[in-house]
């Protein structure tokens, strides 16, 4: 099973959800499909 790649773009907003907007790491993981050790990394 192959790593699934993400545009730059993508990874940007999702950490600004977390760090700037303030929600939690699993909420967004939830609602972007990914998982949260996705967004942690």
């Amino acid at each position: 099973m192959s790593r699934q790649r993400f545009p730059e773009e993508f990874k940007i907003e999702a950490v600004k959800q977390v760090t700037e907007r303030g929600y939690p790491v699993a909420e967004v993981a939830s609602r972007l499909g990914v998982s949260a050790q996705s967004l942690y990394q």
